[in-house]
């Protein structure tokens, strides 16, 4: 069993940063790539970022791109998303996620945090 833990999300303004934490425990951490989702309001769960295992290769939905950067410190056993220059469309509870069961953008991983809700407003 995995257990996933965000933290790190609040109320900014435009143009403000954010630095969320996702805090894992349970199985090893190191065999996981891990991702970030968010879901607003009335709007279904979507992909934002992810890390790759072993090789730290990183991808991101073209709305953060830029933007928004994904880190792990496997020591830690602790993911990250660094999120600059914020937009009120970021607004959103952000999710961290473990173990995808198909690409990295897929929604279908094996384990989920409870989320932390992340505001922007202009």
């Amino acid at each position: 069993q995995v257990q996933l833990v965000e933290s790190g999300g609040g109320s900014v303004q435009a143009g403000d940063s954010l630095k969320l934490s996702c805090a894992t425990s349970g199985r090893t951490f190191k065999t996981y790539p891990m991702g970030w989702f968010r879901q607003a309001p009335g709007k279904e769960r979507e992909f934002v970022a992810a890390i790759s295992l072993n090789d730290y290769v990183t991808t991101y939905a073209d709305s953060v791109k830029g933007r928004f950067t994904i880190s792990r410190d496997n020591a830690k056993n602790t993911v990250y998303l660094q999120m600059n220059s914020l937009k009120p469309e970021d607004t959103a509870v952000y999710y961290c996620a473990a173990e995808p069961l198909g690409t990295y953008k897929d929604i279908n991983y094996n384990y989920w945090g409870q989320g932390t809700q992340v505001t922007v407003s202009s």
